[in-house]
């Protein structure tokens, strides 16, 4: 269908500390801060494949759902990441019936960020 979404260019979540998310989405997920053109405040940050922008916000709304989910490629592998950063994840949860794993981190400013790996999804 040619009027149908081709992928999702970026979302954009609120943070309290601009330096600490570049910090903390560079260790975890390997993005780079990118240097805006125009004079916004938004940090934006991507890995090419895939951007993330955060607006600087005075205070969070801890009961605001912010909510998205990274596929990673190899589950222990980033798994073992997380752990020698100190990063506390949620137990995962197995699907069976698509071979689907899944878990929860947050990040500091607790915006929940699902981890799901497929090992059998086609490519």
């Amino acid at each position: 269908m040619s009027n149908a979404p081709k992928y999702i260019h970026h979302v954009n979540f609120p943070t309290t500390d601009p330096e600490r998310t570049k910090e903390w989405y560079s260790k975890v997920f390997g993005l780079k801060a990118i240097t805006p053109k125009s004079n916004t405040k938004v940090v934006l940050m991507t890995r090419g494949n895939f951007d993330l922008h955060f607006t600087p916000v005075e205070e969070m709304d801890r009961m605001a759902p912010y909510h998205f989910a990274i596929e990673v490629e190899d589950w222990d592998a980033f798994l073992a990441h997380l752990q020698e950063l100190g990063i506390r994840h949620t137990r995962p949860i197995e699907r069976p019936e698509n071979q689907s794993k899944f878990c929860y981190i947050h990040d500091p400013d607790h915006t929940m960020i699902e981890l799901v790996f497929h090992g059998k999804r086609p490519a």
